[in-house]
Parts: C-alpha cells; sequence; structure tokens
C-alpha cells in the first residue's frame, strides 16, 4: 500500500490544531485500513472471551480453573500485558469511526432520513445482541451495549476533532474514577476484615460491625476468587444440555446486561468518542504522517508494556490474592489506553507499508463481516462447550487451539464468501432491516 498520504510533510505535533482531515488519500486504501484494524481486533478480543467461553469465572483470575502454572500462566501472562482491554478498545473506536462514516455519507447524499436510518440500524443492533447474549449463551455480548451506546454518539458526530478527543478523554476519566471507586472502596473492606479477623484471633467477642466486615469481605473478594460451590454449579449448569445453559446464561444477562451496560458505560462510550476524533482527524484513514504512527507505537507500548508488567508481577508475587487484583486495578486504564494506542500505530503502520497484500486482505474481510463473524464465535462456542460439553475440560492454553481454527476458518470463510457476495449474511440482513428495503447479496461482474 502507497504511503503517500496527505500529512506526510506535517508535525505530529499539531494534529490537535487540523479542523478536518485533507481527503487525499484513495478510498480503497482507507477503508482497507478501518476493516483490517477492525479483523485484528476481532480476532483479539476472542483471545479473551474463549476463557469466558469455555471456563467458570476465570477471565480475571486464573488459578479458579483452568490452571496456574506451566503454559497456563504464560497464556494469562501474554494476554494480561499484551491482550487485555485493548483489543474491545480498538473495536469501540472503530465503531465511532463508523458513526461519522456513516451518517457522513448518507447525509452527502442528500436522505432526509439519514437520522431514522441510523437509529433504525442502531436498534437492530441491540436485537442482534440479545440474539447473541441468551440464543447463542454468550454472557460477555457487546453488540446490545454498543446499540445503545450508538444512540448517544449520533448528538457529537459533528463535533470537531479537538472536542471529540477532549470529550472522549474526559469519559474515560470519568470511567477509570468510578474504577478507583470500586477499588478503594475493596481494599478498605479488606482492611476491615483482616482487623476482625485479628480480633477474633485474639479471643474477642466481635461487635455486629465486625461480623459484618467478614461477610462484606468474603462476598467482595468472589469477584476475583471464585468459589468451588459457584463454579461446580456453573459446571453442572453448562454442561446440562442448551436449556440448562440457556437458564444459567439468563440468569448472568440479567445483571450484565443492565449492571454491566451502566457500569461500563463510560468506559465503552469514551473509546468510541476518541475513534470518532481519530476519523476525523485521518489518524484511522492513513492520512498522517507515518512519524505520528510510530510515535503512538514506540510511546504507547514504551508506557503500556511497563504498566502492564508492574501489575502482573504484583499480582504473581501476592499468590493472585483477591486484593492484588484491586490493587493492580488502579492503573489499569493506563496501561490499557497505552497499549491500545501502540496497537493501532503497528496495524496502521503494517497496513502503510502494503506488506503480506494477500494476509492483509483476509484480515479485512474479516472486519468487513465483523457483526458475522462475532456472533459465529459465540456459535462455534456454544456447539463446542455446551454441545459438545467441553465447558470446563479443556486447561487454559488448550482453550487456544480453538482459537486458532476458530481464526483459520473464519479467515478462509470471509475471503471466499465475499468473493461471491456483497455482505456477511448476518450484515446482509442487517442492512435490509435498516434500509427497509432488500439490498442486492450477490456480486455482479460489475460490482
Amino acid at each position: 500500500m502507497a504511503s503517500t498520504a496527505a500529512g506526510e510533510g506535517e508535525e505530529p505535533t499539531r494534529i490537535m490544531d487540523a479542523p478536518m482531515p485533507v481527503r487525499a488519500a484513495p478510498a480503497a486504501q482507507r477503508i482497507e485500513a478501518l476493516d483490517f484494524v477492525r479483523g485484528v481486533a476481532l480476532f483479539g478480543i476472542l483471545l479473551m472471551n474463549i476463557v469466558g467461553f469455555g471456563l467458570p469465572d476465570s477471565q480475571v483470575n486464573p488459578t479458579n480453573a483452568g490452571g496456574a502454572t506451566g503454559a497456563n500462566l504464560l497464556v494469562w501472562i501474554v494476554g494480561q500485558i499484551g491482550v487485555e482491554g485493548t483489543q474491545r478498545a480498538l473495536f469501540s473506536m472503530l465503531f465511532g469511526a463508523s458513526t461519522i462514516l456513516l451518517t457522513s455519507r448518507l447525509e452527502a447524499s442528500g436522505r432526509s432520513d439519514a437520522a431514522d436510518i441510523y437509529f433504525r440500524r442502531s436498534l437492530w443492533l441491540v436485537a442482534l445482541g440479545f440474539i447473541n447474549a441468551f440464543l447463542f449463551l454468550w454472557w460477555g455480548d457487546i453488540l446490545y451495549a454498543y446499540g445503545v451506546a450508538a444512540l448517544f454518539l449520533f448528538a457529537f458526530r459533528k463535533l470537531p476533532p479537538r472536542r471529540l478527543l477532549g470529550l472522549g478523554i474526559f469519559v474515560l476519566l470519568l470511567a477509570a474514577a468510578w474504577s478507583t471507586y470500586e477499588t478503594l472502596d475493596l481494599i478498605a473492606k479488606h482492611d476491615a476484615a483482616i482487623a476482625a479477623q485479628a480480633a477474633y484471633d485474639s479471643g474477642a467477642e466481635l461487635t455486629p460491625g465486625q461480623d459484618a466486615a467478614l461477610g462484606a469481605w468474603e462476598g467482595a473478594r468472589t469477584a476475583f476468587k471464585a468459589t468451588p460451590e459457584g463454579m461446580q454449579r456453573m459446571t453442572e449448569a453448562m454442561r446440562g444440555g442448551y436449556v440448562s445453559a440457556f437458564r444459567q446464561v439468563a440468569r448472568i444477562n440479567a445483571v450484565w446486561q443492565t449492571w454491566g451496560l451502566y457500569r461500563f458505560f463510560f468506559d465503552m462510550f469514551g473509546m468510541m468518542l476518541i475513534g470518532m476524533g481519530l476519523f476525523r482527524l485521518g489518524v484511522l484513514t492513513l492520512e498522517r504522517s507515518t512519524r505520528l504512527y510510530v510515535a503512538m507505537m514506540v510511546a504507547g507500548y514504551a508506557i503500556g508494556i511497563t504498566v502492564n508488567v508492574l501489575e502482573t508481577r504484583w499480582i504473581i508475587d501476592h499468590q493472585f490474592s483477591a486484593i492484588s487484583f484491586a490493587q493492580a486495578n488502579i492503573s489499569y486504564d493506563v496501561g490499557r489506553l497505552a497499549m491500545t494506542m501502540g496497537h493501532l500505530g503497528v496495524l496502521l503502520l503494517f497496513v502503510r507499508a502494503g506488506m503480506l497484500g494477500p494476509v492483509r486482505r483476509a484480515f479485512a474481510a474479516v472486519g468487513q463481516m465483523a457483526v458475522t463473524n462475532y456472533m459465529m464465535q459465540s456459535v462455534i462456542a456454544a456447539a463446542l462447550f455446551v454441545g459438545l460439553g467441553w465447558y470446563n475440560q479443556l486447561e487454559r492454553y488448550q482453550l487456544y487451539y480453538v482459537v486458532l481454527a476458530t481464526w483459520a476458518f473464519q479467515l478462509v470463510f470471509s475471503v471466499v464468501w465475499l468473493r461471491a457476495f456483497r455482505f456477511g449474511p448476518v450484515e446482509w440482513v442487517w442492512r435490509w432491516l435498516t434500509y427497509l428495503q432488500k439490498p442486492p447479496l450477490r456480486r455482479t461482474a460489475a460490482s
């Protein structure tokens, strides 16, 4: 891919002063960059989701299930340092960019129903999220939350890039403040429980407040250290057939798709706003200088790897205790945002370099069919872990054999499908429902 983007001669330090990017890069290049990053992020999300698909309560703490030594520990460390939180952040940024891309094209075409189309599209995404969460048994679904967030994004689509970035950072600070409050509250509960336990060990009669402190900590610590009884119930439910798994996942969704949406809305929405700002600045469409992407990579990894390594080392040194996870969360958002920018810089540099064209286009095909492939991952996981009874049967490192096989299948499937068809199957139905008009599916020689 050619690297003669419009911003090649500009100083990266003045990027915030640019009101709008100069649209000089070829349209195909810009679309491929977005689709490629989206495809890589979709595969990266599966690296983290697979643990939720296949093991009970082990997304955070590897000592709960799946193993925490040898290869199992190694894959957990790699995930914690390089992947955790970054792929959904990339996905959120690209979702924000797609909001501007869609609405600007609709409005430029002179359609009077642009808002109707946008909101219909968002509401149908909510419906797809419910299907994925309940019917396909994935309690960690993000489509529902994205559809809800999209309803709010519309109002900010025409803000200048500086304001979008500033607002996005402010919203992320709100998310970080919420996380800090929860962390400090958990630490306070831990300290109160330690004091109560010391009093009990000394033979003193516990006060009602001390009894309550012990109970509060025991309940709070399960966020990081699951009970054997809880994991056993989850395993039996998920291996008891589709109906049993549906009931179990529905109970989790009743919390995750309500309270979970409130809890992580600022995290998700802030990243979307940042993605909108980066798109308006031409960063996501390869319209800025190579020096900027190199700076994103170097600075992002320098900060992100340092923070994430220190967090991971702290948790391991403290034997994966619940309090160590809480303490590590204090700097979580700093490391995650920095690593995300590092990944984004690397991926965009790769597209600009034009290397490995077939591989690059295959990942772009995956990204072009992102909703289809995302829901397909849930279907594959349900078939294996519920249908075949693999739930809580594989060690953590063995789950990544499933990931590799899924990646290989989706790469081939996406390329082959898009040779014959214009849209992924779910995207085609989604577009039909959005525009209230059946779009052509098969490719013709002209298309």
